[in-house]
């Protein structure tokens, strides 16, 4: 019995070290994820504005149309307007955008990401406003979170018995610190998981291939998602929008069109992107592209069709993001980011700054009363 204690002291002691060093150095990171995706989540009622009450409709043929005529940059996409979201959202390559009403009359526009909040927090919370340099890291963070919950778990485990959750510290020290990271962090441990697992699975495209491989390989899904290759000389001015909605909605007549993406080079395909009734993915995953001439469908994708680990990678967005179970996901997620924030700016500030060379004798023997590990 006592060799087994001997050799189980120093994994506990090393899984402690790990989780310790590893939340110091990335703990404001994960913080600064937490802060921002609970902002996001909320984005809608915080920063779009209300949508104003119009006489009219436009059609969604007269929308693209509108865009392409009175654009001072070239377009990159349209997103329509939905129950969760009032606007039709222009996007241009330049980074400037507008929002549109139900009419087609312009709510709101910026010249820049800088210029709408919940633009610029998407791109921080993705990319750390570095591009995709900035989704690697953001997905290494969230693996790391993966395992800070595991270590975390098992961690508390050790302690169980002093169990004793709080929204806050009791005090500003060490010791109470300590206690509370361990047990709101257990609290919304399932939670923690859900979110960095999604996460990873967003931003590191091999880890969520992985994760999906006991359903679907990754040759499958690369199959089944690829964009067509075809290049086409020239195209039409103006465009046959009626003529390619009404396509789509022939196409796939059970289908809501939720985007339009423009071609990127002279000759590219024009897409549509759908969403079935039973998808979760706000966008959908249902893919269509015309020639950019005329009215022609020249390759359409159902995401009815797709492999089964395709619709589980189309999960994770939805998830992640609250889109999936309106009010009451939002709060969880909401919930999900503020302790995301405390459990990683406290263990920092616990670490680096209230550092245990600084506690107090009285927090010590507070301290290791409670059953944590000493202070040395």
């Amino acid at each position: 019995m006592g060799a087994r204690s001997r050799s189980t002291g120093p994994f506990i002691g090393a899984v402690d070290w790990l989780h310790r060093w590893t939340g110091a150095v990335i703990g404001l990171l994960l913080a600064l994820l937490g802060v921002s995706g609970a902002l996001l989540v909320n984005a809608e009622s915080l920063f779009v504005p209300a949508a104003r009450v119009v006489d009219r409709t436009a059609s969604l043929s007269a929308i693209a149309a509108g865009v392409e005529q009175h654009a001072t940059a070239r377009p990159d996409y349209i997103i329509f307007a939905s129950r969760d979201f009032p606007f039709h959202r222009i996007a241009y390559r330049d980074g400037s955008g507008r929002y549109l009403d139900s009419a087609g009359s312009i709510a709101s526009q910026w010249h820049s990401q800088w210029g709408r909040p919940e633009i610029w927090l998407f791109d921080l919370h993705r990319h750390l406003f570095i591009g995709k340099a900035g989704e690697t890291i953001v997905g290494i963070a969230a693996l790391l979170g993966i395992g800070f919950v595991v270590t975390g778990i098992f961690l508390w485990w050790q302690r169980r018995r002093s169990f004793a959750p709080r929204l806050w510290p009791s005090r500003i020290s060490r010791p109470a610190i300590v206690r509370h990271h361990r047990d709101l962090g257990i609290v919304i441990a399932p939670l923690l998981l859900l979110s960095f697992v999604t996460g990873t699975a967003m931003a590191l495209k091999p880890v969520g291939l992985m994760l999906v491989s006991p359903w679907s390989s990754a040759s499958e899904i690369a199959a089944a998602t690829a964009r067509p290759g075809l290049q086409f000389p020239d195209r039409c001015e103006p465009l046959d929008w009626p003529g390619i909605i009404s396509a789509a909605g022939r196409r796939f007549p059970a289908a809501e069109i939720r985007l339009i993406g423009f071609p990127a080079e002279a000759g590219d395909p024009i897409l549509v992107r759908m969403r079935q009734p039973d998808e979760w993915l706000p966008n959908g995953h249902t893919f269509l592209w015309f020639a950019p001439c005329g009215a022609q469908l020249i390759a359409a994708k159902d995401a009815r069709t797709f492999p089964k680990g395709v619709k589980i990678l189309d999960l994770a967005y939805p998830l992640h993001a609250a889109k999936a179970g309106g009010f009451i996901h939002r709060l969880i997620m909401t919930i999900v980011g503020i302790g995301l924030a405390l459990l990683g700016s406290f263990s920092v500030w616990s670490f680096w700054i209230k550092s245990p060379g600084r506690v107090s004798r009285r927090d010590c023997r507070r301290y290791t009363s409670s059953g944590e590990p000493g202070s040395g």
